[in-house]
């Protein structure tokens, strides 16, 4: 079942692209967007992760971080950071725990095979670490401005 607005972000400790490890506990205090992709460099995930590396310093200007995460693996997202000159930091969910605790590690369906992936979703946690805004199935263009929108609202407000 997908975790709904006003609950609990839960809590993680993963791997960004450089090794580093992003804490849920050591982002309390601010709010923070996770936004969750299938797969590093297939054409949605690409222009995902560069609509929001556009606009990453207007998410600085209001001290809203921005992770994207997917179960690729550290090494995968380096090249894909490096690929594409990425600023946002990606997180490796390797094993898959944040993204069953969001409900989004989902059995899929492409040309009648059935298989499990990410259901692409966006998550703009409030500084409480409660999730204050939910995006489930997004679609890519214009997602990530829409986004921002909200953490400006959400920033305002705070």
């Amino acid at each position: 079942m997908p975790i709904s607005a006003g609950e609990p972000c839960p809590t993680f400790n993963l791997p960004d692209d450089h090794g580093a490890v992003v804490a849920s506990d050591d982002l309390l205090g601010k709010p923070y967007v996770l936004y969750f992709y299938p797969k590093d460099d297939t054409s949605g995930c690409t222009l995902e992760a560069v609509e929001f590396t556009r606009l990453k310093s207007e998410f600085d200007a209001i001290g809203v971080p921005v992770f994207g995460v997917s179960p690729d693996p550290v090494k995968k997202h380096g090249k894909f950071r490096d690929k594409h000159e990425l600023t946002v930091r990606l997180l490796s969910d390797e094993e898959k725990t944040l993204l069953s605790a969001f409900g989004i590690w989902v059995e899929k369906s492409m040309y009648g095979r059935k298989y499990m992936g990410v259901e692409r979703t966006t998550a703009l946690v409030a500084p409480d670490g409660t999730v204050a805004r939910l995006w489930p199935k997004v679609k890519v263009p214009g997602h990530a401005e829409e986004v921002l929108k909200a953490a400006r609202q959400l920033s305002a407000a705070t």
